[in-house]
C-alpha cells in the first residue's frame, strides 16, 4: 500500500490521479489534497470519498469555506503554504498536478524529502532546471507527462549508452497542415478543439501553438540528461505512438497505447511496477494506420524558440513560460492573437537574454522566481501596447 499526496487534485490531471486511485484501493492510499479555490465543491467531494487526513487550499478563507463543507470530522486544513507542507510530509508518492510556476517549490520539498515525486507539472522542471535535477536521487523523479512516460518505457529496452536519440511525437494541433498566414484569424474556441486529448485551457492551447512540445523538449533534456540535438520532434496525428528512442544500432522502440492519461498516471504511481487494466489497450483486429510527417517550424516557431531558451539554460526557460502563460490569458480573452501569443514570447525573452538573464552557475530559486516575475510583468506590457 503505498501513500499518495495529490498536488492539484481538482484538476485534470488531479481528477484522472484520483481516479486510478479509487480504482486500486489495495495498492493507493490518499493522505493528502491540494486544491485551488475556484472548485472547493469538488474539492470538498474528494475529502469525501478519499478521507485524506489533510488537505491544501490556497488562503484562510478558502480554508474556513471548505472546513463549513466537510464538517468538524473533516481533515486537518492548511491555508496558505499548504503544498509545499505537504510535499515534504514523507508519504511514499507526491503527484505534483498543479498548474505553473507554483508547482516548483513543492516539486523541491518533495524531492528533499525523499518522497517518489510523479510530475505531471512540466514546469518546475523546466523553469527549475538543475536546481531539480541535482536534488533528485536516481529514481525518484518519474515523469506523467504521456511522451515522458513513453520515453522512461522505452529506455528498458537498452543501456543508456546505447541511446542516439529521443523522439518526441507531436499531434499536431487543431491546425495541422496550416501555414503561417492560415493562422491569423484562428479563435480561442477553434484553439480549444484539441484533436486526440481533453485537457485543461492552457495545455491545450499550448498544444495548439506548440509551446507545449517545446516545454517537452526541455523537460525530455532535463530529465534524460540528453543533448537538445539528441531530440527529435515528429507529427503524429492519431496520438498512438506517444514517443520513442531511437538506439545506437538503428533499432527504433515505441511505446503505443490508445489516447488514456491513467496509463502514465498509474505507472507514475506505481513505479517501476505497472497497475493492470489502468487504461484500455488496442483491439488489434481493427486497422490502423499510423502517419508521422516533419514539424512545420515556420508555422510553428515554438519549439525552436524553446531551444534557444533551453540552450542559454539559467532563467531563460522560466520567461518562456511565464510569458507564454500570460499570452494565452490574453489570447483566451481576445485581447491578442493566436500568432501573438509565441512573437510576443519570443520578444520577451529577446529582451531578457540581451539583459537580466542568470546563467546556471549562479541559479536559485529566488533568481528563477524572479524572472518568472519579469517576464510576466514584460509580456502584459507588450500585449498593452498591441
Amino acid at each position: 500500500m503505498r501513500d499518495v499526496v495529490v498536488l492539484g487534485s481538482t484538476g485534470s490531471i488531479g481528477t484522472q490521479t484520483l481516479d486510478v486511485i479509487a480504482r486500486n484501493p489495495d495498492r493507493f492510499r490518499v493522505v493528502g489534497l491540494s486544491a485551488g479555490g475556484s472548485q472547493l465543491d469538488l474539492l470538498a467531494d474528494q475529502v469525501r470519498q478519499f478521507a485524506p487526513t489533510v488537505v491544501a487550499v490556497p488562503d484562510d478563507t478558502a480554508a474556513a469555506r471548505l472546513r463549513r463543507l466537510v464538517g468538524a470530522a473533516g481533515p486537518e486544513v492548511i491555508g496558505a503554504g499548504g503544498n509545499e507542507e505537504l510535499a515534504g510530509r514523507g508519504s511514499a508518492v507526491v503527484v505534483n498536478a498543479i498548474t505553473g510556476a507554483a508547482g516548483l517549490r513543492p516539486t523541491l520539498v518533495a524531492l528533499a524529502a525523499g518522497t517518489t515525486l510523479a510530475l505531471a507539472n512540466k514546469e518546475s522542471l523546466v523553469i527549475g532546471g538543475r536546481l531539480v535535477t541535482d536534488a533528485a536521487a536516481p529514481g525518484q523523479l518519474v515523469p506523467i507527462d504521456s511522451e515522458h512516460s513513453a520515453i522512461l518505457q522505452s529506455l528498458r529496452s537498452g543501456k543508456r549508452s546505447e541511446v542516439r536519440r529521443l523522439i518526441l511525437t507531436a499531434s499536431g494541433g487543431p491546425f495541422r497542415g496550416r501555414s503561417r498566414a492560415e493562422l491569423t484569424d484562428v479563435t480561442p474556441a477553434e484553439a480549444l478543439a484539441h484533436p486526440s486529448w481533453q485537457m485543461g485551457r492552457v495545455i491545450t492551447i499550448n498544444s495548439a501553438t506548440l509551446v507545449n512540445k517545446g516545454l517537452e523538449v526541455l523537460e525530455a533534456a532535463l530529465l534524460y540528461r540528453m543533448s537538445l540535438d539528441d531530440i527529435t520532434v515528429v507529427v503524429h496525428p492519431t496520438s498512438d505512438v506517444h514517443s520513442m528512442v531511437e538506439f545506437c544500432d538503428g533499432a527504433t522502440i515505441c511505446q503505443a497505447s490508445p489516447p488514456d492519461m491513467r496509463l502514465p498516471i498509474a505507472l507514475a504511481l506505481a513505479w517501476p511496477d505497472r497497475v493492470p487494466d489502468a487504461a484500455p489497450g488496442y483491439d488489434w483486429g481493427t486497422p490502423r494506420d499510423w502517419h508521422f510527417e516533419p514539424l512545420d517550424d515556420e508555422a510553428f516557431p515554438a519549439v525552436q524558440l524553446a531551444r534557444r531558451c533551453g540552450r542559454a539554460a539559467g532563467t531563460a526557460p522560466a520567461v518562456f513560460n511565464a510569458a507564454n502563460e500570460i499570452c494565452v490569458d490574453a489570447f483566451c480573452d481576445q485581447r491578442l492573437s493566436f500568432l501573438g501569443i509565441v512573437d510576443t514570447v519570443a520578444a520577451v525573452v529577446d529582451e531578457h537574454l540581451a539583459g537580466g538573464h542568470v546563467g546556471d552557475a549562479e541559479l536559485s530559486v529566488d533568481a528563477v522566481l524572479a524572472a518568472d516575475a519579469w517576464a510576466r510583468r514584460r509580456a502584459t506590457e507588450v500585449i498593452g501596447r498591441s
